[in-house]
């Protein structure tokens, strides 16, 4: 059955799409669609792919682990670290309002002007390509001063609205408290101790290495991208079997204190189905609510779900116009259900 789904999707446009369940005994593997359109080869199961958002959660837990050294305060305002970065009124945003998305901060990579223009406006989209803007490197000081310059959404803690903006801060935070990039600090605290080894966080590289699945953007292939543009919030690239691996040790209590890990899965509403946590959403299902992250970036769809029991790591590469793309994320929830409770 899930084998049929992952092949609906590419049935609905998707270029290609990679699955992997897995309860700590057995793994399930499966794929469908081609590598890339050129060559037309199928995709490598086992390829890498550029995990986008789900970047937050290895953030949020680098950043908890701080928390759980006495290194950081979930209650201490930004301002007590990073002096002078946020001005008056926004400089008391928490790290706890950073971590689970209700700080106020815009986002000024989302909002289709200011450093991606949207995929929708397809000319837009294409002369910007072909300006060089896949491989334009941005800071984080420089994105945060972007947010600043709009101002906020709304006040601290008022509401919960999901912003890039929050994760590049705690990138920076991290860096603060430990003098290493919080790229060194995940790798440290996270990949190295799992054996993640075709992880990695590719700072200003657009390299993707090794057998990969290949992403488009209104026909421009977007693969190799500078992903310093989303930075903290969704740079890193890992494969299917690295992220079950990372899954099963987060949410049955590896990575965390009892304390930090009550805090990270304590949800709060968002106005939608989804509940936030910190750096980690709930999502209801038929039979149960699985734990995890999506992410989306140019190219790319990722999904990472889970239990203590069982997990499933998704990756694929959407195609065809806005009716296929919506046809393919309903065929995303079939899959997720499958995989959980086994009813489609």
């Amino acid at each position: 059955m899930l084998q049929s789904q992952l092949k609906g999707l590419t049935e609905a446009g998707a270029v290609s799409v990679i699955a992997k369940v897995g309860d700590g005994r057995q793994v399930w593997s499966g794929s469908s669609g081609v590598a890339d359109l050129a060559g037309r080869a199928p995709v490598d199961p086992e390829g890498r792919f550029r995990i986008a958002s789900v970047t937050k959660t290895f953030v949020a837990t680098a950043v908890l682990q701080l928390v759980g050294e006495g290194r950081l305060g979930l209650d201490d305002p930004v301002s007590r670290h990073l002096p002078g970065l946020l001005p008056e009124g926004q400089s008391s945003i928490t790290v706890r309002q950073l971590l689970n998305q209700r700080s106020g901060l815009f986002d000024p990579t989302n909002d289709g002007v200011s450093i991606v223009p949207d995929p929708a406006d397809e000319t837009a989209f294409r002369a910007w390509a072909a300006q060089g803007g896949l491989f334009r490197t941005y800071t984080p000081a420089g994105k945060v001063a972007a947010s600043v310059a709009h101002g906020p959404d709304f006040a601290p803690g008022e509401r919960w609205e999901y912003s890039n903006t929050n994760y590049d801060v705690l990138g920076m935070l991290v860096e603060k408290v430990t003098g290493r990039s919080y790229a060194e600090e995940i790798t440290r605290r996270i990949l190295r101790p799992l054996g993640m080894n075709r992880t990695l966080l590719p700072g200003t590289s657009a390299a993707v290495p090794g057998p990969h699945a290949h992403g488009y953007v209104d026909g421009v292939d977007v693969t190799h991208q500078n992903p310093s543009w989303i930075g903290a919030a969704g740079e890193m690239v890992s494969t299917t079997g690295d992220l079950l691996r990372f899954d099963r040790a987060l949410l049955r209590g590896g990575l965390l204190p009892p304390a930090q890990q009550r805090e990270m899965t304590t949800m709060l509403p968002t106005g939608t189905a989804t509940a936030y946590g910190m750096g980690l959403a709930a999502v209801p299902l038929s039979c149960t609510t699985v734990l995890g992250h999506t992410g989306e970036t140019l190219g790319f769809k990722t999904h990472l779900w889970g239990t203590a029991d069982r997990q499933l790591a998704l990756s694929y590469a959407p195609g065809g116009d806005a009716a296929a793309q919506a046809a393919q994320k309903a065929a995303e929830f079939k899959v997720l259900d499958t995989a959980f409770c086994g009813t489609g």
